[in-house]
């Protein structure tokens, strides 16, 4: 494999790690700036947001500019947004800084995969691509809670500093490791929006909206959950987010798994079992042992949904797919956005800490019936063809 998956990898790593890392600073964000940790909530769903803006618009207009300026470019944004999060003084222009690392979120992962399947043999894609989006698995395995340990000791500002230090390397090995890449001669905005007139994508896309923002609900308040009802101490949770990756991890290979043989069963499925994990939560919570267990479960469950959400976007969305790939990270983080609001109204409320994961439950048990739905209603029509090389990309390439 070349050396340039690896350049795409430390990019992958480090806005893996700023994404997840603001969920398990809250309190310390909140403490600093004198907000409510509801209200710091609020940080997590800017960076969704600029996602979601960012996702389409910079892919579009990136279309026919050189790949490698691009991938440059788009990590340089990201780093600069970053910058600007370490440095904020207020809680507003903390909030206004997230949405800018957000805004090259999305398109960094649709212009990086097909760059990354660009770069070897036809044989070789889905290894590639696997290689690129690694950088989130060990992001959320090692970068997060490495950045919430640090954050707990140094402060928040630190943990950003040092996401702005690997963004800085990643753009840098990007520049000199990724070769000169050909635009594709079809790119353009007729092209790439001709594939959503499909009523079947905007299902799938509605499926990872609104299933996936169960996942976020809990989530993105799992740190204070962790401390306020199962009694963890704070250096206790970077270990628990650790296992919430090792979930995950596990999650997208049974999923990836599952996905090949059975692609729509094992999508409502992968939201049957994360209703299930998520309404457990609420009762496990209270102590401490069953609390880690039902964290790796919900990764497991959660990150079963990504490989086979994003294989079927993709098939929806074949002729174009640097902004489907773009779009099912619009998705997934308006998802983010929304699961986190609605869990800081269930605590704004005074419902308890466990009620963002009820909230969360709910959610996605309304995925499960898009996705059964959306099954119900493909099954009448014919089977379409899969281009097997823009399939190839893996789970990774969803959750962010």
């Amino acid at each position: 494999m070349p050396l340039a998956l690896v350049a795409l990898a430390i990019t992958a790593f480090a806005i893996g790690t700023t994404e997840f890392a603001a969920m398990g600073l809250l309190p310390q964000i909140a403490d600093s700036l004198q907000v409510s940790i509801p209200k710091a909530g609020w940080l997590i769903s800017m960076y969704a947001l600029g996602v979601v803006i960012g996702a389409p618009l910079l892919t579009v207009g990136a279309a026919r500019l050189p790949r490698k300026a691009v991938l440059v470019g788009l990590a340089a944004l990201f780093t600069a947004g970053n910058l600007l999060c370490a440095v904020a003084p207020t809680f507003g222009f903390l909030a206004a800084a997230r949405l800018i690392a957000g805004l090259p979120h999305g398109a960094f992962f649709g212009a990086g995969a097909v760059a990354a399947a660009e770069l070897v043999a036809p044989h070789l894609r889905a290894r590639a691509v696997a290689v690129m989006f690694s950088g989130l698995t060990v992001a959320n395995i090692v970068g997060v809670p490495a950045a919430t340990l640090l954050g707990q000791h140094l402060g928040w500002r630190a943990a950003m500093l040092v996401v702005v230090a690997i963004g800085l390397l990643g753009a840098a090995a990007i520049a000199r490791l990724v070769p000169q890449l050909p635009t594709h001669p079809g790119a353009g905005l007729r092209s790439e929006l001709s594939t959503f007139r499909s009523g079947q994508l905007w299902l799938a896309l509605a499926t990872v909206v609104f299933g996936c923002a169960g996942l976020f609900a809990c989530y993105s308040y799992i740190t204070p959950t962790l401390t306020e009802v199962a009694g963890f101490a704070d250096s206790s949770v970077t270990l628990i987010l650790a296992l919430f990756g090792v979930g995950m991890t596990l999650g997208n290979v049974i999923g990836g798994y599952a996905a090949d043989r059975a692609l729509r069963p094992s999508l409502c499925a992968a939201f049957l079992a994360m209703s299930g994990a998520l309404a457990l939560f609420a009762l496990t919570a209270h102590a401490r042992w069953s609390a880690a267990v039902t964290v790796v479960l919900i990764g497991m469950a959660g990150f079963a949904a990504v490989p086979t959400v994003q294989t079927l976007v993709i098939q929806k969305a074949r002729r174009a797919p640097t902004l489907a790939s773009a779009t099912v990270q619009g998705a997934f983080n308006l998802a983010n956005a929304g699961g986190a609001y609605l869990g800081g109204v269930a605590l704004s409320a005074g419902l308890g800490w466990t009620s963002p994961t009820l909230v969360g439950a709910g959610l996605a048990m309304i995925g499960f019936l898009i996705a059964a739905g959306s099954w119900a209603a493909d099954r009448k029509a014919p089977v379409a063809v899969v281009d097997q090389s823009v399939v190839a990309e893996p789970a990774g390439a969803a959750l962010h």
